[in-house]
């Protein structure tokens, strides 16, 4: 019997037809960056390539998700201050009282909005208020309370705001329910894991402050209630859960500082546990090769290879390989190839050979200097990193580090991009580019 791909599996999974060509969810295909796109260009700037640029209001970290000629996106727009509300709720961290010092944002009042656009015009066919009012955290003064993206099954979006709730429209624009997971706290600085799908489920990592109340749970896609709900004594995560196939089984992978854990996402009962990655959880997990990688950029840099497929605590069993250097506090990895890509806060790339652990190198430095929240999408032999300056290096794929050359679309990009139909999409901090070969 013929090996079926991880992407195929989890597009049967959805209940849906997907198309290669789509681009469903954060990371993409099979959450992994990578994309089946050939022939894409490689230049563009402000006025090159640019095949439309549309202004989406407010602010937003999360990525444009893309099934056909339609994108989805979600933006946040602050309005005024709410008269008598405390800036933000109390916080623990290590069993203290903690209050971080970039949190803004708790005493105003906002408007959580989803954006349906037209993919070959760029035009706003819908923009729907999910949630109008205060809000239950603050975000960090560099983030925003629209980062989680949404998922699609090509017949309904699912728009996530944390504690603000799940919510799903269909692709007209009408709301079909809504979820709320309560109130989780986010230690100021705002959520991080965005939905994912499983067969019949939504499935939310809901991970808070110093873990006492964290859990993970599958809601019904079509009705918005709970399916199950497994309580995780994991502390707060910003990390997206990963699907993939172990054998004969599928696994839903949750990354996190003390354990890392393989659930059942059928049912929510855990399969396997490892010693977490004793850093705060952000990257999401990749798969590939027998293994599941896990990464944290701060404070410790580490990133684990393990074995999937086991069963009970497989801390010491399940370990194929450890690499402490070369990851980023934000953004996540890629696995092109056989090779896993770390890239660091300043965007700075190390290779490493996927089954083995061993570098074939450390020290790609990009040509334009600053920070990148971004993570890496590829396609072909290709790979794209973004800065928060705007500033996209086109890497070769492959154990020499080679730029290939950089672009800017002259606009501050804190989301991750999107590749679908052709064409690359970036999210800047005040439009969505679509960039095609004129």
């Amino acid at each position: 019997m013929k090996r079926i791909s991880t992407f195929f599996v989890i597009c049967i999974l959805q209940s849906a037809i997907c198309n290669s060509e789509d681009w469903p969810q954060w990371r993409g295909p099979a959450s992994s960056g990578v994309s089946a796109a050939r022939n894409l260009t490689v230049e563009w700037s402000g006025s090159q390539n640019i095949e439309w640029k549309t202004a989406i209001p407010g602010r937003g970290h999360s990525s444009p998700v893309v099934w056909g000629n339609r994108i989805f996106l979600t933006a946040a727009v602050e309005g005024a201050v709410v008269p008598g509300k405390v800036a933000a709720p109390k916080h623990k961290l290590e069993g203290q009282d903690f209050a971080h010092p970039d949190a803004m944002g708790a005493d105003r009042r906002h408007n959580l909005f989803v954006l349906s656009i037209d993919a070959d015009t760029g035009k706003i066919l819908w923009q729907k208020s999910a949630y109008e009012g205060p809000v239950s955290d603050s975000r960090h003064r560099g983030g925003s309370f629209a980062s989680l993206t949404p998922v699609t099954d090509g017949k309904t979006v699912y728009a996530y705001f944390g504690s603000e709730g799940l919510y799903a429209y269909d692709f007209s624009g009408k709301l079909r329910w809504k979820y709320a997971p309560g109130n989780l706290g986010t230690l100021g600085v705002g959520h991080g894991a965005s939905p994912v799908l499983y067969q019949n489920l939504v499935i939310l990592q809901c991970d808070e402050d110093e873990g006492n109340h964290s859990f993970i749970v599958g809601v019904n896609k079509r009705s918005g209630r709970e399916v199950w709900r497994t309580p995780r004594r994991v502390s707060l995560s910003w990390s997206t859960p990963l699907l993939t196939r172990a054998g004969d089984r599928m696994e839903l992978i949750a990354s996190g500082n003390e354990w890392v854990i393989a659930y059942d996402p059928a049912t929510g009962k855990e399969l396997w546990r490892s010693d977490g990655l004793k850093s705060n959880a952000v990257a999401t997990p990749l798969a590939g090769h027998g293994m599941v990688y896990v990464s944290a950029g701060n404070p410790e840099k580490r990133t684990l290879a393990l074995k999937v497929g086991g069963s009970g605590n497989i801390s010491e069993t399940g370990l194929a390989w450890k690499y402490e250097k070369g990851t980023a506090y934000v953004a996540s990895n890629i696995l092109h190839d056989g090779l896993l890509y770390l890239i660091a806060d300043k965007g700075i790339l190390s290779c490493l050979d996927a089954r083995t652990g061993e570098v074939k190198y450390d020290s790609g430095r990009p040509p334009v200097a600053g920070r990148f929240s971004s993570s890496p999408v590829a396609f072909e032999d290709k790979i794209l990193i973004t800065s928060e300056d705007g500033d996209t290096v086109v890497v070769k794929a492959g154990p020499k580090y080679e730029v290939l050359r950089t672009n800017s679309i002259g606009e501050g990009v804190f989301a991750s991009p999107a590749i679908a139909g052709g064409r690359i999409y970036i999210r800047g901090l005040q439009h969505l580019y679509a960039i095609r070969q004129h």
